[in-house]
């Protein structure tokens, strides 16, 4: 059977689609915006821009690849395994250049019988799990990895534990493509969503308790004959890339701290890896960013980003922990009619529709972005933003 041609790089097509990219995505009110210190008066309203915020550098070369191979392989079928970035407007400008998704079966699972040798595969920014590639490289197609470095990084800590034999404890949601794709890279994992699940499991290691409950509560989110009492007595922490770092930071804490207890000073390092920094910088610069931007006061806030990106539910969620009437959004149509505002909440998996969010006279709305949202989307809601302020 033939492999697959495996292309990790871009095609030297950038001065090409420079234009393309520029008019799709990029503003001139945003660009002005950070050559004023990230501020802007317009009638009665202030907009504080966060210091960090919208497309990073790897949603940046992902999307490039996309349209450099749609530009290289002009007359070629292009599929793509998932979203290229969680942002609607990208996926919706891709598929417009006829870049399909790869369908699902009835379980939901990637339907890879309809891709010939002669097509073109694209991988997203959030990698893509071993079974899957391993079955594309089978079907002798074209590959094009758009993986972010910062993904590939985290891979590379999960294989360094799977080959000393410790059990990758992976801070981040089971069901995101970035989680499965690193959990693939082991083949011992636990995945956890936050410090609550870290401290249930730490109990568990401390505890002489039955492993019933355990396995019941995270069926779906470990390894194939997962087995507590075995696998917990070596572990080291990894991360999603773009997961909150300072709760992170805490569950590898939490579990140095309980090894030390359980083991002694003497043979920590026998039962925990510490996994360092595998939070993504522009993650880590737009959480920062978010911090500043909260400190000197706000009337309300707007997170701008998909209802699916992980990094940008984390900056609503630090917005909410410091109590600032905050928004999330994934564009500009979820403004209006009137002074309504439909958006999504920490708590809430349905949108949410709150009235009269632009309060009467001199406002200050901070306005920030997750790293899959370009400059045009954000430009459209500071302007609606502020025409409807003004017209109240």
């Amino acid at each position: 059977m033939t492999k697959a041609t495996y292309h990790r790089k871009g095609f030297g097509l950038k001065d090409q689609i420079a234009l393309e990219l520029t008019s799709e995505y990029h503003s001139g009110l945003i660009a002005q915006l950070r050559e004023n210190g990230n501020l802007l008066r317009n009638g009665r309203v202030t907009i504080r821009l966060a210091n960090a915020f919208g497309f990073c550098w790897g949603v940046e070369r992902a999307v490039s690849m996309a349209y450099e191979t749609r530009q290289y392989f002009p007359e070629r079928r292009i599929w793509i395994t998932n979203e290229i970035i969680h942002n609607p407007l990208v996926n919706e400008n891709l598929q417009r250049k006829n870049v399909s998704f790869v369908p699902l079966k009835n379980d939901g699972t990637k339907d890879f019988s309809t891709i010939a040798p002669n097509d073109v595969v694209i991988l997203p920014a959030f990698g893509a799990s071993e079974q899957e590639l391993n079955s594309l490289t089978g079907l002798g197609c074209e590959i094009v990895d758009t993986t972010c470095p910062w993904v590939s990084r985290v891979w590379n800590r999960v294989a360094k534990y799977e080959k000393e034999e410790f059990t990758a404890i992976i801070h981040g949601k089971y069901n995101h493509e970035e989680t499965i794709a690193t959990a693939s890279r082991t083949k011992r994992y636990l995945i956890l969503e936050n410090l609550t699940e870290a401290k249930f499991v730490c109990d568990y290691i401390l505890s002489k308790d039955t492993s019933d409950a355990f396995l019941s509560h995270f069926s779906h989110a470990c390894s194939i004959g997962f087995d507590p009492k075995i696998h917990l007595r070596k572990v080291g922490v990894a991360n999603q890339t773009t997961m909150l770092k300072t709760e992170t930071e805490q569950i590898g804490k939490l579990f140095e701290q309980t090894m030390l207890a359980k083991y002694g000073p003497h043979k920590l390092n026998e039962h925990f890896i510490s996994a360092g920094d595998t939070i993504c910088d522009a993650t880590q610069e737009r959480q920062d960013a978010m911090y500043k931007l909260i400190e000197p006061g706000l009337d309300c806030l707007l997170v701008i980003g998909g209802f699916n990106s992980s990094n940008t539910g984390h900056l609503q969620e630090i917005a909410e922990s410091k109590n600032v009437p905050s928004y999330h959004i994934d564009g500009v149509e979820r403004i209006g009619p009137g002074n309504t505002i439909r958006h999504k909440s920490k708590s809430s998996r349905q949108l949410k529709q709150t009235e009269n969010w632009l309060v009467p006279g001199e406002i200050i709305v901070g306005i920030t972005a997750g790293a899959s949202t370009p400059d045009q989307v954000i430009e459209q809601v500071i302007q609606k933003t502020c025409q409807l302020a003004n017209s109240l």
